[in-house]
């Protein structure tokens, strides 16, 4: 089991990747899948989505994560020592400093995988004040059954245990509302996380989550957006087929 969950995620690393997909480049963006109840595996610190391989790959402890969310301030030097004790085995390299919440979201109900990219697409709208009002509106009925009717935002902060503090507080305010996890967050500032139950539910909100974006920016400069009324949002989350569609596409 933790072999095949282990080359899901390197395919999920790769297709995240892909050079012309403008996702990710160099070292950016990072990708985790929960193992057990008390491991996942997390992409290393400085290694590439695009060319990840299995020793690149870090097997940690939730229980050697969550806590730091919970102890307020922690110097870099102690949240470093965290990352390198929730190691199964120390001869794994170091997680990445995202790693903490990865752990976090991979404790949601239903959440098996996450992709966190640096899109061109998304990181063009997230840079500027246009994050909140394309993170509500919603312009085709596929962003919807990909993506959900709404994406959580979060504010800029620094990687680290903060952003990992402020991820939890913002999904944590979505689920009360809505009693659902979010299938996509905004990081302004900085980039985008898709998660979801496989692989294929991670890829596809990731790239229907860009393509929105696209089509938001293309919209924005030919005119004014004319987006879903919330009446015709409403109706296509609740759709009978919309839901048999997304079970075909393993969503």
């Amino acid at each position: 089991m933790a072999a095949s969950i282990l080359k899901q995620l390197l395919d999920l690393s790769h297709q995240l990747g892909r050079e012309e997909r403008k996702l990710a480049i160099l070292g950016e963006g990072n990708t985790s899948a929960r193992i057990s109840d008390d491991t996942f595996i997390v992409k290393a610190s400085g290694s590439s989505l695009s060319t990840l391989q299995a020793g690149q790959v870090a097997k940690c402890r939730f229980d050697g994560l969550l806590p730091t969310l919970d102890a307020g301030k922690m110097t870099d030097a102690e949240v470093d020592d965290a990352l390198l004790a929730s190691r199964v085995s120390t001869k794994s390299k170091k997680p990445s400093v995202e790693a903490m919440f990865h752990a976090w979201l991979l404790t949601l109900p239903g959440v098996n995988f996450v992709g966190h990219t640096h899109p061109i697409a998304i990181n063009s709208i997230v840079a500027t004040n246009h994050t909140k009002v394309f993170a509500t509106k919603r312009i085709c009925p596929d962003e919807i059954v990909c993506c959900g009717a709404e994406f959580v935002v979060v504010p800029y902060i620094d990687p680290g245990l903060k952003l990992a503090q402020a991820i939890r507080k913002a999904v944590t305010a979505y689920v009360k509302r809505v009693a659902r996890p979010p299938r996509v967050i905004l990081l302004e500032n900085h980039g985008m996380i898709a998660l979801g139950a496989s692989p294929a539910a991670v890829m596809a909100a990731t790239l229907m989550a860009v393509k929105a974006a696209e089509v938001y920016i293309g919209a924005s400069t030919v005119g004014t957006p004319r987006f879903m009324t919330p009446a015709a949002m409403k109706r296509i989350e609740g759709r009978p087929d919309e839901h048999y569609r997304r079970k075909m596409l393993g969503l």
